[in-house]
């Protein structure tokens, strides 16, 4: 059995995050890491197989992205991965998620057409949600998502899923695509070990050209969204000091709290 779990290489939240001349993120200049998302459904990828002890479970992390990219299959692997597939060509660049998915797709079948794909639940730097949904068409597989826990049980799969006014319980069966949340289980730290372990896994890179797919369907000049425009975001500025001298303080915060519409 194989589990492919999609991956994002991601500017991190914490740095001094810049745009590229077309006003697409700057993925080179900027330090990354994996999306925290993302770390989520490594681990649910590896419980799945802890679960089924006894069975020859594959565990094969999947990115698309440039070189740097190669840092957030690395620690999948160092989490538990068993091998890991990093999709890296020049024409990719600037590509949307509809493109994006392509190329994904592509690389699952090349692998292999896996009984499980799992993603997280969204990418931290565009935060679209739409992948799952994608792949499953592109792959025509069933795709349950959202979860917050997942069961399986032979070539079923259940989870339950947090809406607005109720808790989902959906099941589906093998194969399928699988999306989950940060509330689905906290995503294990890597060890010593695992580390070490790591650096002797098989770690393949595929081009476009490997995966069939045609320069002129991907990347920036194909791409269905556009950013026209960037700011840097202005300075921040003193706040409002509020004393509460006479006991007015209360009253002041709360004036000042509804000024704002916080309230």
């Amino acid at each position: 059995m194989n589990i492919v779990v999609c991956v994002k290489y991601v500017p991190d939240a914490t740095a001094d995050r810049r745009f590229e001349s077309d006003n697409t993120v700057d993925r080179v200049g900027v330090d990354g890491l994996l999306s925290e998302l993302d770390e989520y459904a490594v681990e649910q990828a590896l419980q799945l197989k802890e679960k089924r002890e006894g069975e020859e479970i594959n565990v094969i992390a999947l990115t698309v992205g440039p070189q740097d990219a190669e840092a957030a299959v690395r620690k999948a692997l160092q989490m538990g991965a068993d091998s890991a597939v990093h999709v890296v060509d020049d024409a990719i660049a600037g590509s949307d998620a509809i493109a994006t998915s392509l190329v994904l797709a592509k690389a699952i079948e090349k692998i292999g057409q896996p009984e499980l794909v799992v993603t997280g639940l969204a990418g931290t730097d565009s935060m679209m949600s739409v992948m799952p949904a994608m792949l499953a068409e592109r792959l025509g597989l069933p795709q349950v998502t959202q979860a917050a826990v997942v069961e399986s049980q032979g070539d079923q799969v259940r989870i339950k899923r947090d809406g607005d006014t109720a808790t989902e319980v959906i099941g589906g069966k093998l194969p399928l695509v699988l999306s989950v949340t940060d509330q689905s289980g906290e995503a294990r730290y890597p060890s010593f070990k695992g580390i070490m372990a790591a650096k002797k896994k098989p770690l393949e890179t595929y081009s476009l050209s490997d995966l069939g797919v045609d320069a002129g369907d991907v990347g920036l000049s194909v791409a269905w969204t556009e950013v026209s425009e960037t700011n840097e975001r202005p300075p921040r500025t003193a706040g409002e000091i509020v004393t509460d001298e006479d006991g007015s303080g209360a009253k002041a915060l709360a004036e000042f709290l509804a000024s704002k519409k916080f309230i």
